[in-house]
Order: structure tokens, then C-alpha cells, then sequence
């Protein structure tokens, strides 16, 4: 499983041994993979300063995993064509993402933990503030492109109605530069192509004979030159229409023509060029918005530890990796009995369903008599 909670529990000597017994007992009974989370001593500060800093950090967790599933979305469209190497690309300071979180280091270079608790996660929200800003840039010139492109390439692979026809004439299927003449193109049935040359010169006075030619078809129909003088346009034009023929309004520009050809090569040069060096950046940027991430988890089991546990700083941090879905109830019902003592009337709320505590609302879903950060990397998945 690529989830991960990571609980803490006093220090002292009664708490160590309670975290040796839920240890011994998940690896028993197979419910999950522990390993030791370190966290610096930070300074603390006063507590009514990490009451204000418990609720930032909340909110810059949210911003935080928002964040790196939008880059690892973007990763995906970006990749389209490899989808089956996504995962190589999410990857943290080189590392697959389990194995960071499970190998944590604190970055004391990046930030340094005698900074002020406040300063080290201003630091971490403006360089997520400036991921996200430099994200949103980037990936909107190169959605603009692709979908210039995908708009050009629907033109392309329409029916005989729809797409664009400078792919499919030429200069010899028409009579150009005549002040008399004009070639149009007709959109006829497959099931109609006996009747169309049985009756398309006589349709209009002014049709010039033989002058039809099948250029190109789809799965329903075929393209048809017919060369007439301009004056009896409209009269074809509605007797065709009588006989369910579809003039196609199409007037040959060699100019226009190869301004289309010339948009599209661009457009797919200009998506090469751009494809490689967004992708280096939204790997070195996912790695680094990752990483923050997981300094913010960090950030919040100490300073929602010393909450709750009080000083001096004294807490052990864990990180546990359950191993199947289907144990984490059971899990949470070793956590929760191990850890009792860490808050008696709630966890007796809980085992005994008949005790009601005005105020106080509780489930065995989100109830945690010791601190509790879910990380949940299937997400990204």
C-alpha cells in the first residue's frame, strides 16, 4: 500500500514502552511496516504562537497536496504518449516517493531548524506559492498549443462535411483563374454515385460535360468535382440540394492552403520544443513541492505534539506503512488500545458505544488518543 500514518506519542518511559509494544504486536500480526520519524528540536516559541501556527500549517498541508496531485496530473497529460512511465517521473530528490518518505531526513540546509517555527513555514508556503504560479504559466501556453493542435488535427479526421479539404485537392482538380468558369465540390452518397452521373449535368444550364471527379471518399460518401459557369451557381446549388447532394462551400487558395500546412508543422515543432524542457520542470518541481510536503507533515507532528503533550519538547514520532487495506480497522484498534492512557475518557467513549459525553462527538473513523497525520501517496497514482 503507498499509505502512511505518522502518529507520535509522549517520550517518556511508560510511552516508549507502549510504542515497543504496538511495534511487536503490528509486526506479529502483520498489520503494518514501522520505522522511526525524526523531527529536530525546533524552537518552540509560546504556546499560544503554535496554536496560530497549528491552524497555517493546516492550511498550507491542503495547498501543499493539492499541488503536487495537480503536477502529477499534469505529468500524466503531458505524457500521453508514455503513460506507462509516469512513475519515473514522480520521483523525490531521486528517489521513488515511498522510499523518501520512509528514509525522511530533515533538509537542515534548505531549513534550518534554529530559524523561528514561523519563518521556516512562511519559507515552505512562498516556494509552493511560487511553484504553483510558475505551474499555472507554463502548463497554460502548452495546453494552449495542444489544443491549437488537436483543433487543427479534428479538422483533419472529420467526415467529408466537417474536415478540411487542403489535404485532399489539389491545383489540377480545379479550373482557376477563369472569369467565366468555377469548379465546386459535391458531397454525394455512396449509394447515390450512379444517380450523380447520371444527372449532375443536367441539373443547372451552363454544367460543363464530363467535367466530374470522385477525389475522395469516407465511409459514407465521396467527394466530387463538377466544373459550371459562375452565373448558375445558386440554381445547382439548390437543384443538387433537391437531389440530397451537398455542395461543399470550398474555394481553392493555394495561399490559404499552405497556411494551413506551414500552421500545423509549427504547431507540432513548437510542441517537440516545448515538451522537454517542461517536463524536466515539472520533475525538479515535483520533487521539491513533494519534499516540502513532507517537511510540512513533519512541522505539524511537532508542533501538534507539543500541544498536546506539553513541555519540555518530549515525543517519539513514527511512521507506520499499513499492509492491506482491510487491516487498517484493525490497526486503528491496536493504536487506540495501546495509546489508551493518553486519553482515557475519550477512548472510553469509544469502546463503550452506551457512554454519551455531552459536546463531544467521536467515531472510531477519527478518533486518535494520540497525534495523527494521514499521508496517502495512492493519490498520485
Amino acid at each position: 500500500m503507498s499509505e502512511f500514518w505518522l502518529i507520535s506519542a509522549p517520550g517518556d518511559k511508560e510511552n516508549l514502552q507502549a510504542l515497543e509494544r504496538m511495534n511487536t504486536v503490528t509486526s506479529k500480526s502483520n498489520l503494518s511496516y514501522n520505522t522511526k520519524f525524526t523531527i529536530p528540536d525546533f524552537k518552540v516559541g509560546t504556546l499560544d504562537s503554535l496554536v496560530g501556527l497549528s491552524d497555517e500549517l493546516g492550511k498550507v498541508d491542503i495547498f501543499a497536496e493539492s499541488l503536487i496531485k495537480r503536477m502529477a496530473q499534469s505529468v500524466v497529460e503531458v505524457m500521453e504518449d508514455a503513460k506507462g512511465k509516469v512513475q519515473e517521473n514522480l520521483l523525490a530528490n531521486g528517489a521513488d516517493l515511498t522510499s523518501f518518505v520512509t528514509h525522511f531526513e530533515w533538509d537542515m540546509a534548505k531549513y534550518p531548524a534554529k530559524q523561528p517555527l514561523v519563518s521556516i513555514v512562511d519559507t515552505l508556503a512562498k516556494q509552493l506559492a511560487q511553484i504553483e504560479t510558475d505551474l499555472k504559466s507554463r502548463t497554460a501556453a502548452y495546453n494552449a498549443l495542444k489544443t491549437n493542435l488537436e483543433n487543427l488535427e479534428k479538422k483533419s479526421t472529420g467526415n467529408l462535411f466537417t474536415r478540411t479539404l487542403s489535404d485532399i485537392v489539389s491545383k489540377e482538380d480545379f479550373v482557376l483563374d477563369s472569369e467565366y468558369l468555377i469548379t465546386l465540390l459535391v458531397i454525394v452518397p455512396k449509394p447515390s454515385y450512379v444517380q450523380w452521373q447520371k444527372t449532375y449535368e443536367s441539373l443547372s444550364d451552363m454544367v460543363v460535360p464530363r467535367s466530374t471527379k470522385l477525389i475522395a471518399e469516407d465511409n459514407e460518401c465521396g467527394l466530387f468535382t463538377v466544373t459550371l459557369f459562375r452565373k448558375v451557381i445558386d440554381d445547382f446549388k439548390t437543384k443538387a440540394k433537391e437531389n440530397k447532394f451537398t455542395v461543399r462551400e470550398f474555394y481553392y487558395d493555394e495561399k490559404e492552403i499552405k497556411r494551413e500546412r506551414e500552421e500545423m508543422t509549427r504547431l507540432l515543432s513548437d510542441r517537440k520544443q516545448q515538451y522537454g524542457p517542461l517536463l524536466r520542470w515539472l520533475k525538479v518541481n515535483f520533487s521539491e513541492a513533494f519534499i516540502a510536503w513532507i517537511h510540512i507533515k513533519a512541522l505539524r507532528v511537532f508542533v501538534e505534539s507539543v500541544l498536546r503533550y506539553g513541555l519540555p519538547v518530549n515525543f517519539q514520532a513514527v511512521l507506520l506503512q499499513p499492509h492491506k487495506k482491510s487491516s487498517t480497522k484493525r490497526l486503528r484498534e491496536v493504536l487506540n488500545s495501546v495509546f489508551r492512557h493518553l486519553d482515557e475518557v475519550g477512548a472510553a467513549s469509544i469502546l463503550d458505544a452506551s457512554v454519551e459525553i455531552p459536546g463531544l462527538q467521536l467515531s472510531n473513523q477519527d478518533y486518535f488518543p494520540y497525534v495523527y497525520f494521514h499521508i496517502d501517496l495512492g493519490l498520485l497514482d
